[in-house]
């Protein structure tokens, strides 16, 4: 997140500075480098503007509260909650839908109850991707793994599989962003005695407005935010209108994580893009680090959509695996298993490969430096 402070750094080193009232300087104890009053105020004017910026901008609120729209009666009689009794995971799902396990702990009692308190969706991206195309995506994505054990890739079988409909905050904004950034060129230069490197540090400021479009936040807390912002991007151009009927034969996830609560991870995610591609137009240069900088929300609206995903549940050694697919892209992601000894042998492999080359490269450089003859 943008700073909403601002401290006063040595621009050299970084060391915190210090005014000196005997020598009317403010000098970094570090470097021992000394600056005018005149010369630091004007450094710094622009870092305490960016944070009074940042300030401001984080008091702009998102409008939470356009986002999902109330069911009707009609709608919520044939929508149902089962909560499982083991691990209490809520799953909404249609009247026809029968569910045999709980697709996050594998529980195969579910319990309905009564359907209450969601909002029903803006918009659905409908699954693309069938039940076959999963399980041939999960085979391929453990192919060519060089440390997966033998045992997993030969009797490796999916223990479930659920067509899920997660919920999803999309986050719409036209913003400015303004950020600052420390860019560094070096010049080296060699003399018969040593090499000197002169090094050449730039500031720079940018500014630039920026819309963004559906920003996703994961709406469940059961759903690992890693793995679900990992299956992105999704196409938003096959997103249609939200009806009820897309439910039919799926599971769908109950959102327990609010517009509001999603609220920080969308800021933190606009942010960072902001950023990124302000810092894109600070090019020719050897280096760029990020300073600070601040994002102003000119416009920031929500929408509440429902997006496909498979889970796939595999078993290995008595530890379940867990694996999701992007239902609509089929891009695939999960953690697998390693084999231990596999990584012994092929981290010795490696050394025994690199060693000669090790060698050679090390004794090249000495004999360049006039080390050894």
């Amino acid at each position: 997140m943008a700073d909403t402070s601002v401290s006063y750094k040595c621009p050299n080193c970084g060391a915190p500075l210090q005014f000196k009232p005997q020598d009317k300087t403010v000098t970094c104890d570090y470097c021992d480098t000394k600056f005018d009053v005149a010369t630091i105020e004007a450094l710094y004017t622009k870092k305490e503007e960016r944070a009074a910026e940042a300030d401001a901008a984080r008091k702009i609120k998102w409008k939470t509260q356009e986002a999902g729209q109330a069911w009707s009666d009609d709608e919520a009689a044939h929508l149902q909650i089962y909560t499982c009794s083991s691990c209490g995971a809520e799953i909404v799902c249609d009247e026809n839908t029968m569910a045999t396990e709980c697709c996050y702990c594998g529980n195969p009692t579910l319990i309905p109850s009564r359907f209450a308190g969601m909002l029903k969706p803006d918009a659905i991206i409908p699954f693309k991707k069938t039940k076959e195309e999963a399980v041939a995506a999960l085979k391929q994505f453990y192919q060519g793994r060089w440390l997966l054990p033998k045992a997993f890739t030969a009797n490796n079988r999916v223990e479930a599989i659920q067509p899920m409909y997660v919920p999803f905050w999309l986050f719409n904004a036209k913003v400015t962003a303004t950020a600052a950034f420390r860019a560094e060129d070096d010049h080296v230069m060699e003399t018969p005695d040593e090499t000197i490197i002169e090094t050449s540090v730039y500031h720079c400021d940018r500014t630039g407005q920026l819309a963004f479009q559906r920003i996703p936040v994961d709406g469940s807390q059961k759903m690992d935010d890693t793995y679900m912002e990992s299956i992105e991007p999704f196409d938003y151009s096959e997103m249609v209108p939200f009806n009820p009927a897309y439910f039919a034969g799926f599971l769908a996830d109950k959102y327990d994580v609010d517009a509001e609560a999603a609220v920080p991870r969308a800021d933190e995610r606009l942010e960072q893009s902001s950023f990124a591609v302000l810092e894109g137009t600070v090019d020719n240069h050897q280096r760029r680090t990020f300073e600070d900088g601040a994002v102003h929300k000119d416009e920031g609206t929500v929408e509440y959509a429902m997006a496909p995903v498979w889970i796939l549940t595999t078993r290995y050694d008595d530890k379940p695996y867990t694996f999701m697919m992007n239902g609509q892209t089929g891009k695939m992601v999960g953690s697998l298993p390693y084999d231990k000894v596999k990584s012994y042998e092929y981290g010795a492999l490696a050394a025994v490969i690199l060693a000669p080359l090790l060698y050679f490269l090390v004794k090249t450089v000495l004999v360049w430096t006039g080390i050894i003859g």
